[in-house]
């Protein structure tokens, strides 16, 4: 199953659906780059840090923002729309390759 993330200034937003799907109930996610993939991990507890899943909406969407971890990689401009994602159970995150 695959999921379409957008980026946009430092922050990942994802729909309310997607969210559903992926992280039911999680209150935090640490976002990574790797090897030009975007990881997305749910935080399980608090106390382990993370960066905070806001809604944004009636709806139920959610933003994520880590503007340091793409400044670090030289994206902190960057923006996309529609960026295909799935999920990894060896990984235990959401994936997003970025585009070279």
């Amino acid at each position: 199953m695959t999921a379409k993330v957008d980026v946009r200034a430092g922050a990942v937003y994802l729909s309310a659906e997607t969210y559903r799907t992926y992280f039911l109930e999680v209150e935090a996610v640490i976002l990574l780059i790797r090897d030009g993939t975007l990881q997305i991990l749910p935080v399980r507890q608090m106390a382990a840090g993370g960066c905070l899943l806001k809604v944004r909406n009636a709806a139920g969407d959610r933003v994520a923002s880590a503007p340091d971890v793409f400044h670090a990689n030289g994206l902190g401009d960057w923006e996309s729309s529609g960026l295909t994602a799935r999920w990894s159970a060896e990984q235990g995150a959401l994936l997003i390759p970025l585009p070279a």
